[in-house]
């Protein structure tokens, strides 16, 4: 004798999509406090930026540079 099964909606779903969820939140809580809450005096006083500004100024001097001794006429 089979057992009757129970019906889709009474079954117990899986939990799907939680922990990205969760990271995603975490993540935005983080980039937020870094933008928002976090910023750095770059030593003359006038300009104030946030950390994630200065790592974005870092990144785009390195790129500069990258691309200046690549395009360099010595072999």
């Amino acid at each position: 004798m089979k057992t009757p099964s129970r019906p889709t909606s009474l079954r117990r779903r899986h939990p799907r999509g939680q922990a990205m969820v969760e990271y995603s939140f975490l993540n935005w809580i983080l980039l937020f406090g870094l933008i928002v809450l976090m910023s750095v005096d770059l030593g003359n006083g006038k300009e104030e930026m946030n950390v994630i500004d200065v790592f974005l100024r870092a990144y785009q001097i390195y790129y500069d540079s990258f691309y200046f001794v690549l395009n360099l006429p010595f072999p």
